[in-house]
């Protein structure tokens, strides 16, 4: 075979295998068709399931929430670390519970008597709302639901800055603009207790939100120092720049040199505008004499009593759980379904977060506490009292999980006292 004769035959060899190797195979255009509208449901069957998965996911989170009854220890799960190690501090869900199963008080619990939305005249909401106790938080969970219940939160701007304490012109001013607003509808304002029958006037609902106070003072102290507060308060209200050094110094410093800032005297009056230290100032009512001294035993009981009377539900966010389950059961037409909606979401979304401030040493926390006795009276009072609402709530529940309290009362005490 000559040379071009091969060459030749080696080019047919080589167009006959390119030809196979990138052939092209026609498809009818119905399979075209056909294949396009396979994809498009395979996506629309993905995209269903996804969807699907993702609702059951946001379900199963919130049935995995930590229980309240394993704060009773009638789980295997506790709700955190810390607030395991203090069970038996009466002040706490089990605390609670421990004390009124072995006096016997738990069988006299009754969520109707404890339960002052009863006594309220209008279909209208006041939340008082205490500085850094969370408020931010409730009035968003407050809009969500609104919009689902329809109603409407009307959040006072306080152009004029925070004034507690009003005369009695100024707290009957502000008593008419919520009498003016339409039932159901919600008023918050950081002002202390309005007393609507002082006035003549038909009462509200009241709610509100409580702190631990050394945390909530600590919160503030760093608050107030966060540029992206003083900043734009500087520019509104035409200030200057804060002194740096004031900006800079931690609250374990200022603790530690006995500034006046961060030396909380048992009987002092107010030190100046925007001082907070007075958690229970905001329970007692707008007299001054009464109500003003720091840490005192007056203003406590005022506070106490005004709890314990007027309002139906004082919660907080340290018992999460139980707070949205009592607000959705004493106050269904505006709380129904709270638990639910903060738990598909929200409680990832933490409002007025400080990223700027820092561990506090527990030596120092404690050398504040020792000067808030009173105060953190109060606050564990009003903790308590959230923990018997929600016992009242729970009590057949929890006799069916807890064997002493499927006996008679007289058995299941005489078991007790045998124990001690």
């Amino acid at each position: 075979m000559s040379l071009s004769a091969d060459k030749s035959f080696k080019m047919k060899m080589r167009d006959m295998e390119n030809a196979f190797k990138y052939r092209r195979i026609p498809y009818p255009k119905r399979s075209v068709e056909l294949i396009a509208i396979l994809a498009i449901s395979c996506t629309f069957f993905l995209f269903m399931h996804t969807n699907k998965l993702n609702s059951r996911l946001k379900e199963m989170e919130v049935k995995l929430q930590p229980s309240e009854f394993s704060a009773l220890g009638l789980t295997g799960n506790q709700i955190n670390s810390r607030e395991s190690s203090r069970r038996d501090n009466i002040y706490t869900l089990h605390g609670t519970y421990q004390y009124l199963k072995s006096t016997g008080q738990i069988f006299k619990l009754s969520a109707r008597e404890l339960n002052n939305t009863l006594k309220a005249d209008l279909d209208i909401i006041v939340f008082n709302r205490v500085p850094k106790t969370g408020s931010v938080q409730l009035i968003d969970l407050m809009r969500k639901l609104g919009k689902i219940h329809n109603f409407d939160v009307e959040v006072d701007p306080q152009n004029g800055g925070i004034r507690p304490i009003l005369d009695e012109n100024e707290e009957k001013d502000v008593i008419d603009n919520i009498l003016n607003l339409d039932d159901g509808s919600i008023f918050v304002s950081y002002v202390n207790y309005l007393n609507f029958t002082k006035y003549g006037e038909q009462r509200p609902i009241y709610v509100n939100m409580v702190r631990d106070p050394v945390e909530r003072v600590i919160s503030w102290y760093y608050y107030i120092r966060s540029p992206w507060i003083f900043v734009p308060n500087r520019r509104k209200n035409n200030r200057e720049m804060p002194n740096p050094q004031w900006v800079n110094t931690e609250f374990d410093q200022c603790v530690l040199s006995g500034e006046k800032t961060c030396t909380y005297l048992e009987g002092s009056e107010l030190e100046r505008v925007g001082d907070h230290r007075r958690q229970t100032l905001f329970f007692c009512g707008h007299k001054e004499r009464k109500c003003m001294p720091f840490n005192t035993k007056l203003p406590m009981q005022i506070a106490m009593r005004t709890v314990e009377q007027e309002y139906a539900v004082v919660g907080t966010w340290e018992d999460t759980n139980v707070t949205l389950s009592v607000l959705e059961s004493y106050i269904p037409s505006y709380f129904r379904g709270a638990k639910n909606m903060y738990y598909t979401g929200m409680h990832k979304d933490i409002k007025n977060h400080n990223p700027m401030k820092p561990f506090i040493r527990e030596d120092i926390r404690e050398m504040v506490r020792r000067n808030f006795t009173r105060e953190i009276e109060f606050y564990q009072f009003c903790r308590q009292r959230l923990h018997k609402q929600y016992l009242a709530l729970k009590l057949n529940e929890l006799k069916r999980v807890d064997k002493d309290l499927q006996q008679p009362q007289g058995i299941a005490l005489s078991k007790f006292n045998r124990r001690v």
